[in-house]
């Protein structure tokens, strides 16, 4: 027994640690990526809708749409699209959701694989477990009449995979759900603002 360590623990189980680090790397590097997204897209909406009806009134669309064209978040964006879009208030409204659509896939681009780690992970990490008590049962049918050690062992080896899987998932899960809260907020305070800025331009005739 006194050889048994947590390194070995590890060396034992290594196809399936193997795996869980992979996907801990792919999970810490999309949540790395989508923080920064999330963090540059942000953007008061509404007060932008603001400042865009006070420009718009006071110097018109083409001095709204320069000052749209200063920023790069989505709800500039969106924005943009709507005061460019000429037509109708429908055709607007087109305009606004369709760039709003493309605005929402870019910041879901690799939130799905933080989802699916999250689901998944646990059952890899279950699996090692699974196969570790098998491993266990055999070295006791192997050993007959060995002392207790020799469960213990096997048995901890196969919980580490469970350890594992269950690190690897819990920062995915939540990291998915803030993602996802994240967007849901956005895309409803952007809807709210490009209805400000449509039902003004259609209220005054200024669609140029």
């Amino acid at each position: 027994m006194g050889g048994f360590t947590f390194r070995e623990m590890l060396l034992n189980s290594w196809p399936i640690i193997s795996i869980l680090v992979i996907m801990s790397v792919v999970s810490l590097t999309v949540i790395l990526d989508r923080f920064t997204a999330m963090r540059r897209a942000r953007l008061n909406a509404m007060g932008l809708a603001g400042n865009l009806l006070k420009i718009m009134k006071a110097q018109g669309a083409a001095a709204a749409l320069e000052y749209c064209q200063r920023f790069s978040q989505p709800a500039a964006r969106v924005m943009e699209a709507v005061i460019i879009r000429g037509g109708s208030r429908a055709e607007k409204e087109r305009a606004g959701q369709y760039a709003l659509q493309a605005e929402i896939n870019r910041l879901e681009a690799y939130v799905p694989i933080l989802g699916t780690i999250g689901a998944t992970a646990p059952f890899v990490g279950l699996l090692g477990t699974v196969l570790g008590i098998i491993k266990a049962f055999q070295d006791i049918a192997i050993n007959s009449g060995a002392g207790p050690e020799i469960v213990s062992a096997g048995i901890a080896e196969a919980l580490i995979a469970t350890a594992f899987g269950l690190i690897v998932a819990i920062p995915a899960v939540m990291f998915y759900n803030y993602c996802v809260n994240v967007i849901q907020r956005m895309t409803q305070e952007i809807d709210l603002a490009a209805y400000e800025v449509i039902e003004q331009m259609s209220g005054t005739g200024n669609a140029q």
